[in-house]
């Protein structure tokens, strides 16, 4: 009952996507989520250069199922990592900004699925028109940077606009098999889930970062933020982003370019070839200079609480679904229970149809 045009595509045996959360999804829960069942996406926008092929050949020793890698068009690595990605096989990307048609084109002509994220039908109709396979589309609910729409106003919206030509993938609030039904519902041909895989056995976040995760009980604490970029962030709200919220705009910029100089030794980029993906981002029209110099905030930011083990000096980028998740499972346990459930509900709804009701 769960077999859908995006399984098809990806030639994963559920419509269930891990996505690519920086810091978090590494090999083990790349090839956990895959082993299960679902498609999982290696996040290679935060690997240093040298080490985005390891990470890729891990995962193919840890799984014989097919994966994704994700990875920003403006990081000074993008080329490298598609040339990777279409000699190792890997099976598709995801990305939130379209790279250049000759990039996209060189991936299509190798087979290898295009998978953006986006956040409302006009993106998603662009992205098609660039030569997009599958959509994922974010509803407001999700975590990190997020629109203000609403997942459940969202979807269908998106599945009317380009549904007839790719799959569309649902992300923002998605845990159970209730939410994967309604998902399908709405003309979805899957989930897509960061929290939930962020929250199980085999993520790499430290102990202490995911006790505070699943301390938080109220997804009125899991707020949307501009303190660290000047783009709209789904955050749980710690010390650290308290005193973000508080900081005036030349503190925030200095912050910014401090976390800025740690990224370029982080991942070996020179600081003209920063300079350069900031002005590149600023002049697509989506980002001032300003948001494009202090995006380089989130990555170490974000390291202190997922890498570091140290969640009142970094930000804890979430969806509200974290409010209402108290558990850490495996991600065969997670998945099995998803598919359990969505086709308990699916054969129910049937039942029902079948007696009129």
């Amino acid at each position: 009952m769960l077999q859908t045009r995006l399984t098809e595509k990806l030639g994963c045996k559920y419509p269930i996507v891990q996505t690519a959360m920086g810091w978090v999804a590494d090999p083990r829960l790349v090839a956990g989520s895959c082993n299960a069942g679902g498609f999982g996406f290696l996040a290679g926008a935060t690997i240093p250069p040298a080490e985005i092929e390891r990470d890729i050949l891990r995962v193919k020793e840890l799984t014989q199922a097919p994966f994704g890698v994700n990875f920003h068009m403006y990081q000074p690595n993008a080329a490298a990592i598609v040339d990777l990605v279409i000699r190792h096989g890997v099976r598709a990307v995801s990305y939130s900004r379209s790279p250049g048609p000759e990039m996209i084109r060189k991936l299509k002509d190798a087979g290898v699925i295009c998978m953006p994220t986006v956040g409302l039908p006009k993106h998603a109709i662009k992205a098609v028109e660039l030569g997009a396979d599958v959509v994922t589309v974010q509803g407001g609910e999700g975590g990190g940077h997020t629109g203000a729409v609403p997942t459940t106003l969202l979807i269908p919206q998106v599945v009317d606009a380009v549904g007839a030509k790719v799959p569309v993938v649902a992300a923002g609030g998605f845990k159970d098999g209730r939410g994967l039904v309604a998902a399908l519902a709405w003309g979805a041909d899957g989930i897509a889930m960061g929290t939930r895989f962020l929250m199980t056995a085999e993520s790499p976040v430290p102990r202490a970062t995911l006790q505070r995760y699943v301390d938080c009980a109220n997804p009125a604490e899991i707020i949307v933020s501009r303190a660290m970029d000047g783009l709209p962030q789904r955050m749980i709200m710690n010390e650290l982003l308290g005193e973000l919220e508080r900081a005036g705009t030349l503190r925030k910029l200095w912050i910014a370019l401090r976390n800025g100089m740690a990224f370029r030794k982080h991942t070996g980029a020179s600081l003209p070839g920063l300079l350069r993906s900031a002005i590149a981002m600023s002049s697509d029209g989506d980002m001032t200079a300003s948001q494009a110099i202090m995006s380089a905030n989130a990555p170490m930011i974000i390291q202190k609480a997922m890498v570091d083990g140290e969640p009142s000096r970094g930000v804890l980028p979430s969806g509200q679904v974290a409010g209402v998740i108290n558990d850490l499972p495996a991600c065969a346990e997670l998945i099995g229970a998803i598919v359990a459930e969505a086709e308990e509900r699916l054969a129910m709804l049937a039942q029902r149809a079948g007696a009129g009701v």
